[in-house]
């Protein structure tokens, strides 16, 4: 059988798997994409953060397209969350990369279109893009990957060589396995319900574009407007306490839990579910907070839901897997160019990786203490911090932006070790909660440091968009690691001090 030679192959053609691609394509490198179905198609995750928008996408020189796609505007964050029973919201204008430089939004995106804009500029920057195409297994030689196996849209199995894989094929894809296990966070296991409405109620202006998170005793909602008339619904609910009920249909289950949720019942009052077309599909993810115990073995990189997957309540699943993928990018171009080994350039991707996938984890379990019904066998079950009300109103400005608030957050949060055993054990069952942070710290857990390493992680991708190589040199946000080079597109070794 013959083979195909590339200097990488991407396993999927969704943000992740597009992004990566293309900025390996665009570093000239020969870069292949295999997607098992055909754009456009259904994605869950219509929820952005600014970073994607006003960073990455600018960097791909998608911006402009996605700015003229009309997607629903969206400022902020709207929650009924907490004891307080009226919905409280934070604005991006607060956060203080944003404010200021006109990056104070995001947008609400029907990810078919979303996609598809990203998988059509791979195919514009050079990637080889294969759509129907189904990856059955890595080519493994000496326990590095060397390519893969797959079957073409024409049902003929082939194969391809590369240097690298990286595997950006969603939640199904088994190829983490060659890359440690996938650990299930014990207190988030969760399972979603979700569907399509039109003629749901709006906030009122400008928060008409807000994702609305609203609490209840069996969970909570999502409540994405995806255009003036069309809204995402979902219920995110304990898959354990609800087996039984699941038995006479998610359709069903779902009726009650919104006629469980004020709120939410509320806006749905006078809605239509949508019944025909990919949005008329009644739609079940049943695979919530896991996270891979390794990012990469030699030769593959896991990034986005191959990786890790993290109830989505900050809206951050878009966001970490084109992290994700620059920093994959990163690393398979200067490997490539042959300036920096594999395993430094590998360390870095895992590192910065994991330090944001931690911390959107650190928000998630103190995000979830804010609900105090001990009668809830949903919250109660997901209590591990025991926060005071002084707390609350911290993460609160956490979640607006505040930058001394997540530091705020974070030294509460490292004092609880029954949480960080809980937090550790639900990644990697190989080391204690200390011997975990000191690998970021190198002494202990030091909570500024790791706050202040995330929000510089964020920073320098706005500022790689904005100002390019005119901006501020980045240093290192480890001791020994490495800096993304002027072009943005490789690792490079910091200058020693005193050079």
């Amino acid at each position: 059988m013959s083979e195909e030679e590339y200097d990488l192959i991407v396993i999927g053609g969704g943000p992740g798997g597009s992004t990566a691609a293309s900025f390996v394509a665009m570093a000239g490198h020969r870069v292949l994409l295999l997607e098992r179905e055909w754009f456009p198609r259904h994605q869950i995750g219509e929820s952005l953060l600014p970073v994607t928008i006003h960073g990455i996408c600018r960097m791909l020189g998608v911006d402009g397209e996605i700015e003229r796609a009309n997607f629903m505007r969206k400022h902020g964050g709207t929650f009924r969350w907490g004891k307080s029973q009226e919905p409280w919201t934070f604005s991006f204008a607060n956060t203080w990369m944003l404010s200021g430089q006109g990056l104070d939004y995001a947008f609400q995106v029907e990810r078919s279109r979303f996609d598809e804009i990203l998988l059509r500029n791979a195919g514009r920057k050079g990637v080889d893009v294969r759509e129907g195409h189904t990856v059955i297994d890595t080519l493994r030689e000496a326990g590095r990957t060397v390519g893969v196996r797959f079957v073409d849209a024409a049902g003929k199995e082939r194969r391809a060589r590369a240097p690298f894989v990286i595997d950006a094929g969603g939640h199904q894809s088994k190829l983490h396995q060659y890359a440690g296990e996938r650990v299930f966070a014990k207190f988030f296991q969760n399972i979603a319900l979700y569907g399509y409405f039109e003629h749901g109620k709006r906030m009122p202006s400008p928060d008409e574009g807000n994702i609305l998170c609203a609490a209840f005793d069996e969970g909570w909602f999502w409540y994405i407007p995806l255009s003036p008339t069309l809204t995402s619904v979902g219920a995110v609910v304990s898959k354990e306490q609800h087996a039984e009920t699941f038995k006479q249909g998610y359709e069903r289950a779902f009726q009650s839990f919104v006629d469980a949720c004020p709120l939410i019942k509320e806006y749905l009052d006078g809605a239509r579910r949508v019944t025909e077309g990919p949005y008329g599909i009644f739609r079940v993810r049943k695979d919530y907070s896991y996270c891979n115990t390794q990012f990469w073995a030699p030769g593959l990189l896991l990034v986005g839901d191959a990786a890790c997957f993290i109830d989505p309540v900050f809206s951050s699943g878009v966001h970490l897997t084109t992290y994700a993928a620059l920093l994959g990018a990163r690393t398979v171009n200067t490997v490539l160019r042959g300036t920096l080994d594999a395993h430094t350039c590998m360390t870095e991707f895992e590192t910065r990786y994991r330090n944001e996938y931690a911390a959107f984890y650190d928000f998630l379990v103190g995000f979830y203490d804010m609900l105090q019904d001990e009668k809830s066998y949903f919250w109660s079950a997901r209590k591990v911090l025991g926060t005071n009300e002084a707390d609350q109103e911290a993460f609160v400005r956490l979640v607006a932006g505040g930058a001394t608030a997540a530091e705020d957050f974070l030294e509460m949060s490292g004092a609880k070790r029954e949480f960080l055993k809980e937090y550790v054990t639900s990644r990697t069952r190989q080391e204690t909660a200390e011997e975990f942070f000191a690998r970021y710290s190198n002494t202990s857990f030091d909570a500024k440091s790791f706050t202040r390493n995330l929000r510089r992680g964020r920073a320098e991708v706005l500022a790689q968009a904005t100002q390019g190589e005119a901006r501020t040199e980045d240093p290192p946000l480890r001791d020994g690691g490495l800096v993304p080079s002027r072009d943005g597109f490789h690792w490079v070794a910091p200058p020693k001090k005193g050079t």
